[in-house]
């Protein structure tokens, strides 16, 4: 569980530098260009370990999800996704959201802990809701919230990737996570 908690604080850490204007406007002037790739690459690694930890965290049971707990979590996932979609596309729905990535998670997070009652989902799930939470109220705060340019079709688009990128994630979270979302034996 210790690796979990490390783990997110690391990932949670490096998901407020943007949130810092004045830290990252200092990181880009060192090391220019090189800001962006350097960020996602940091950003994909330590999401990596998250993941890592998580599949080989302590699971004790802290309580016994509803029975219809599993089904919801299929709904409020697909609309996380579809809030997912939303934040990577540049459509009128992401300005008028302006942070659909934190009720991506939020939703997520509903979903997941209705859905299982273990320590370390609830370490995971509490985990990144908190780190979006927070990165939204830094947002709010340090007035970094930037509108995109408006694209037309990207509102189409954002759901039809939400829902193609839900389908995926659910094939691969076996292999991500550690947890078949489906077990067809």
């Amino acid at each position: 569980m210790t690796a979990l908690i490390l783990s997110l604080l690391l990932f949670g850490g490096l998901h407020l530098l943007p949130t810092l204007p004045g830290l990252k406007a200092t990181l880009k002037g060192s090391l220019g260009g090189a800001y962006g790739p350097l960020f996602g690459i940091a950003s994909l690694l330590a999401l990596v370990l998250v993941f890592w930890a998580f599949r080989n965290a302590d699971r004790a049971v802290v309580y016994d999800p509803p029975a219809w707990g599993r089904h919801a979590n299929f709904l409020f996932t697909l609309i996380a996704f579809v809030f997912f979609g939303i934040f990577a596309f540049r459509g009128s729905w992401r300005n008028l959201i302006k942070y659909p990535l934190m009720f991506g998670f939020l939703f997520w997070g509903t979903g997941h802990l209705l859905a299982n009652g273990d320590s370390a989902t609830m370490v995971f799930v509490f985990g990144l809701v908190l780190i979006a939470v927070v990165h939204v109220a830094l947002m709010r705060r340090n007035g970094s919230f930037v509108p995109a340019d408006v694209r037309n079709g990207h509102n189409l688009l954002s759901v039809l990737f939400g829902i193609a990128f839900y389908g995926v994630f659910a094939q691969l979270h076996g292999v991500l996570v550690g947890v078949p979302v489906v077990s067809l034996t």
